[in-house]
């Protein structure tokens, strides 16, 4: 940590996991690989490598790439449910990192294990109560995504759910969905929150390993042009409104539900996974969210259209998860300068508050155009 930078920049959450910043980089299956990673975490912030589509082994290469490139703290992100949980927590053990980070929190048994092997656990939740349940199991912190975030999320905002959390529980609450520069972290703050997260914003650097067409597909939008549905795999999730989500949008149940199956063979194939365990899988989904057996077939669609878009460039095959704060994202920084305008922009807003500095609003960057990037 800089001597410049204002204590109340110093918060929990970076004595928690050992960063010198209160800003987190959300674990995006597909995007958020070894260079992002730890480009985000050298920068002084917490990176979480995407470990939920990857086979134990391909995490096992994955968290050894970031160690290359970085020692310092980092977290891998996987979810709760998964039949080799207790199996991954083992290996992040074993490689030395630090922090376990869950979409879907783990059963308080499996908490529990991972706590008593020394990892720190931070689940995503998108509603009170669900983290005043995984509070009551002991994790060590929670991130919690309001309505504006990207991917599966609920219906509150951030304004709106952010309090709410941290007047609920003890533990250290971070702040997701809607956040991109100091002004948000300082409100966060405000909150009661101890940081931020950020998905889309950090997809959206110059280190992020997403195509350039994939880029500009996001740069070039306004922030009504997302869309939160269930059609992809049964669960709300916020997306871009792009040509493959309005045929989805548009399309009778019987070609939904063969094209799911597609997407179930070819996902088991490229993920490796057993179909035994993929039943399994499917189980806890369906009891988790009360799902029918249509929409637990659905579950393979979100993996595959988003390897079409974040791993392939085809953004008019796949689908594009995204935050509303896409639409006024006007550049693409790297991860060093990202983190060090977000810091500035908190330091002059805190001297605002402070009456230190006259009020004037944030610069930002003009919005790049495709001629631009080209």
């Amino acid at each position: 940590m800089t001597s410049t930078t204002h204590h109340a920049l110093r918060t929990p959450l970076c004595d928690l996991v050992g960063v010198r910043y209160p800003i987190v980089q959300t674990g995006m299956g597909y995007v958020s690989g070894p260079e992002l990673t730890a480009a985000t975490s050298a920068a002084g912030g917490l990176g979480i490598l995407a470990g939920a589509t990857l086979t134990l082994d391909e995490t096992r290469t994955a968290i050894r790439a970031v160690r290359e490139r970085t020692d310092a703290p980092f977290g891998v992100n996987f979810r709760g449910d998964a039949p080799d949980v207790l199996e991954r927590g083992e290996l992040l053990v074993r490689e030395g990192v630090k922090v376990a980070s869950f979409a879907l929190a783990p059963n308080e048994k499996v908490i529990r294990r991972l706590k008593e092997s020394g990892l720190v656990v931070i689940p995503s939740v998108g509603a009170r109560r669900h983290a005043e349940k995984v509070q009551a199991w002991g994790v060590d912190a929670v991130v919690v995504q309001g309505s504006e975030g990207g991917g599966h999320t609920g219906a509150v905002p951030s304004s709106i759910l952010v309090p709410q959390v941290v007047d609920a529980v003890d533990i250290p609450v971070i702040a997701a969905g809607g956040f991109r520069d100091g002004r948000g972290l300082v409100a966060a703050l405000a909150q009661g929150a101890v940081g931020i997260a950020m998905g889309t914003r950090f997809l959206l650097t110059s280190d992020s390993k997403v195509s350039d067409a994939v880029k500009r597909e996001y740069l070039r939008r306004s922030v009504t042009d997302t869309v939160v549905t269930s059609v992809l795999d049964g669960i709300p999730q916020r997306v871009l409104r792009t040509e493959p989500v309005e045929r989805l949008l548009n399309e009778r149940a019987v070609p939904r539900l063969v094209r799911s199956l597609r997407h179930a063979v070819a996902f088991r194939r490229i993920s490796g996974i057993p179909w035994r365990d993929m039943v399994r899988e499917g189980l806890a989904m369906r009891r988790r969210h009360d799902l029918g057996w249509s929409q637990v077939l659905m579950a393979a669609n979100t993996p595959m259209m988003l390897r079409a878009s974040m791993v392939d460039g085809r953004a008019d095959l796949g689908t594009l998860a995204s935050g509303q704060i896409a639409g006024v994202i006007e550049d693409l920084p790297s991860c060093e300068e990202l983190i060090q305008r977000i810091l500035a922009e908190a330091e002059t807003a805190l001297g605002r508050l402070a009456g230190d500095v006259p009020s004037a609003p944030v610069s930002t960057p003009d919005r790049v155009s495709s001629s631009q990037e080209n």
